[in-house]
């Protein structure tokens, strides 16, 4: 078998990658985070191997997305989605990744048009519809964290909330990367969205994404936790809140309880790009 050696210049290691390594893969966008999708219900992607999904995301030699997904059989729901970040590594859940891989498991047949999944976090529901619009229910959220200017909460992956004036100069690689690892949050990281405030019920988000390490055009998770955010803040009395993201516009509905949120649905449009073959 023949290999293809890629060094990896910030820890100079040697990846080893099959040279016929061959797999169908299609690209999808949800207002624009994009997302390398495989039909892997055979389970031979090599997904252990970290560098080789970096090298499938890179924008310059690989196929180029914000992460990739591969969707698996799963023992306890319609099918198993197994998302990695653009680092290569395994993530917590991805909101956008989520509703995309609804549209593609519809177009593989899994699917119609409702469906229950299994993700890291545990089982999801979503209805996909006619005009590629595709509804996730997300998990109940029942903690927030408020603290000085910063609003923390878990939808699914770890989000830091920050109100900001000017949102369309305002510096989100830099104060993002300096939060993400920042006090209180450490080697676990958080993804960081700015928000500024448009309407009662409308809010415009740039978000910096860990593991992809730069801003992202959406982030679904990150729209849904800064609904919710602004909700608790008394920023909107709205229970379904518009998020303006740069790649489009997201809805997020969801119901208070006493003790925090529930039926929390993300809502937005998932698209194919293209499909394609790997030829390695």
């Amino acid at each position: 078998m023949g290999f293809n050696v890629l060094l990896t210049a910030k820890k100079n290691l040697k990846i080893i990658v099959p040279l016929n390594m061959q797999f169908a893969f299609h690209k999808y966008q949800g207002t624009g985070n994009d997302f390398i999708m495989i039909d892997d219900r055979d389970e031979v992607f090599p997904q252990e191997d970290q560098a080789f999904v970096a090298h499938c995301c890179n924008r310059r030699f690989g196929i180029g997305a914000d992460g990739l997904i591969l969707v698996q059989q799963s023992k306890i729901a319609d099918f198993k989605m197994v998302y990695f970040n653009a680092d290569g590594n395994e993530s917590t859940l991805c909101g956008n990744g989520a509703r995309c891989t609804v549209a593609f498991a519809a177009s593989l047949g899994i699917i119609d048009h409702k469906t229950t999944f299994e993700a890291i976090d545990g089982l999801h529901s979503a209805v996909r519809f006619d005009n590629g619009i595709v509804a996730l229910r997300m998990h109940d959220v029942n903690e927030i964290v408020h603290a000085q200017k910063r609003i923390f909460l878990d939808t699914g992956s770890p989000h830091h909330v920050e109100l900001v004036d000017d949102l369309s100069t305002f510096p989100v690689v830099d104060k993002g990367r300096t939060i993400r690892r920042g006090a209180p949050y450490f080697d676990a990281g958080t993804n960081v969205n700015f928000v500024e405030q448009q309407r009662e019920d409308t809010f415009a988000i740039r978000t910096y994404e860990r593991g992809v390490e730069d801003e992202t055009l959406s982030c679904g998770t990150g729209a849904t936790a800064v609904a919710l955010a602004m909700h608790h803040l008394g920023k909107t009395a709205a229970n379904s809140v518009t998020i303006h993201v740069q790649g489009g516009q997201l809805v997020v509905q969801f119901q208070p309880t006493a003790q925090g949120y529930e039926q929390i649905d993300l809502i937005g449009p998932a698209t194919l790009v293209y499909h394609g073959q790997w030829k390695g």
